[in-house]
């Protein structure tokens, strides 16, 4: 059985528990406690976990389902709007909702309903569906974008596009931001470590080095954008609108207006990911704030939960790149798999944009994360915490630092492995998931004033141990 690193040690004196002035033996006391009672409460999950332990890798499918923060893994019976059941029979209402993978709620009635309907009907031909027209008209009335493909995944989604750009431009280089996440994307991973590029550490199994065609540059820094840029030789900047996996980075006034001006300038292209930012509104953050990507790639929740991603070409740009594709050699062009934009992803995508992810839900999501986001900052205040929340759309985040970080390397700092693993579990064991990667919230159509009161009745009632 795996265990997590949620440290029984004493004293649990972390960086961000420190600032806060907390008591280090009392997080350490607490920390025992919650796992004693996680233990005691999931007799089930832990006897899944031994079995599971014999035959995957840290005992679960994919490791990432052990990085939360629970003693051992949790599983899961069923997930449904709002709400998650574990095998032992404890509902939990969910801020975490996949990461955004179920960022329009678990097993809405019209995506598993159009599902298991084209199921029926069969779900992999390798030829395009039905579906496939309207999807692609939709995506265009929505995101601006003329032209589109499917991916299984905003990473390969935005693998391909590197390819695409590169081909279409004759350039290697990408840029990117410190700090940066694009799933799993060999390229993105490049940090400014003491102000010098340099391939990131925990990436396994690299064999070539990164630096020599990716380059990297902090988030709202104006001035090293445009010296990367000027070199005249970067194919593209691939970029979150705002920056959400490190910990949110909100741009700064007037940021994009400029940034876009000067890729524009020396040539590049302009690559949104999405994948998170769609919590901005129907058509994204490009479309909420007026940016114009010459790419942008829409990953884990336009399928309501199905494994699918798009992305999407101006004109020019799509012009360019099916001229580099008939211009080249027959043969696989390294963009593309057999079960991309299968007949089970259509249906989804169909379902979720037609049905799902309207402007009504919208308002709703977004409402409600206000609310949350509020409540959040009225409860860090009580109890006297130096804290802050940051916001996009129906997404929001606590963070250990009084004010909103500015970059990467800022959000990088303000990051407490062992503190938020110790408020994680405290909240799950009082009925709440929030993500297990910083500390992430999202509000989707069906949650409602009940939830949002379950969270901050638990988080204040967390902050009040951490505070004694």
């Amino acid at each position: 059985m795996t265990m997590n690193d949620l440290s029984d040690r004493t004293p649990l004196n972390s960086p961000a528990a420190q600032r806060a002035g907390l008591d280090p033996a009392r997080l350490a006391g607490m920390a025992r406690a919650e796992r004693a009672h996680y233990t005691a409460a999931h007799p089930r999950s832990a006897e899944l976990a031994r079995r599971s332990a014999a035959h995957w890798l840290f005992g679960v499918p994919l490791h990432w389902m052990n990085d939360w923060s629970t003693p051992f893994p949790l599983h899961v019976a069923q997930a449904q709007g709002c709400h998650v059941t574990d095998v032992d029979g404890h509902t939990r209402v969910d801020f975490c909702l996949g990461d955004t993978g179920a960022m329009f709620g678990h097993a809405h009635p019209a995506v598993t309903g159009a599902v298991s309907a084209q199921l029926a009907r069969g779900s992999t031909t390798m030829l395009a569906s039905a579906d496939a027209a309207w999807v692609g008209e939709e995506l265009a009335r929505r995101f601006g974008l003329p032209q589109w493909q499917a991916a299984m995944s905003a990473s390969d989604a935005n693998r391909f596009v590197l390819r695409w750009i590169r081909a279409a431009t004759g350039r290697r280089r990408l840029l990117v931001f410190n700090g940066c996440y694009h799933g799993t994307v060999d390229d993105v991973f490049v940090d400014l470590v003491d102000g010098r590029p340099r391939q990131r550490d925990s990436l396994l199994g690299q064999v070539h080095e990164l630096t020599e065609t990716t380059a990297v540059v902090e988030f709202n820094d104006l001035d090293a954008l445009e010296r990367e840029l000027a070199r005249g030789d970067v194919a593209c900047v691939l970029a979150e609108p705002v920056m959400t996996n490190i910990g949110m980075v909100l741009p700064a006034p007037g940021y994009w207006e400029a940034a876009q001006q000067l890729v524009r300038r020396h040539g590049a292209m302009l690559v949104l990911d999405e994948t998170h930012t769609i919590s901005s509104g129907p058509g994204g953050y490009a479309r909420a704030y007026g940016l114009r990507p010459d790419a942008l790639v829409l990953g884990k929740p336009i399928g309501g939960g199905v494994p699918c991603a798009v992305y999407g070409f101006s004109a020019e740009l799509a012009e360019r790149a099916m001229r580099a594709k008939r211009e080249a050699p027959p043969g696989h062009s390294g963009i593309g798999t057999t079960l991309t934009a299968n007949m089970l992803a259509l249906a989804a995508m169909r379902a979720t944009l037609g049905e799902v992810a309207t402007d009504a839900a919208y308002t709703h999501m977004l409402d409600t994360a206000q609310r949350v986001a509020d409540g959040l900052r009225e409860t860090i205040a009580r109890h006297r915490l130096p804290w802050c929340v940051t916001q996009v759309g129906a997404r929001c985040e606590f963070q250990f630092t009084p004010q909103a970080p500015r970059n990467g390397s800022e959000a990088d700092a303000a990051l407490d492995g062992e503190l938020e693993q110790l408020i994680h579990l405290a909240l799950l064991n009082r009925g709440v998931l929030i993500t297990p990667f910083h500390n992430m919230l999202l509000a989707c159509p069906a949650t409602g004033e009940r939830e949002v009161a379950q969270l901050l009745g638990a988080f204040d009632a967390v902050l009040g141990a951490l505070r004694g």
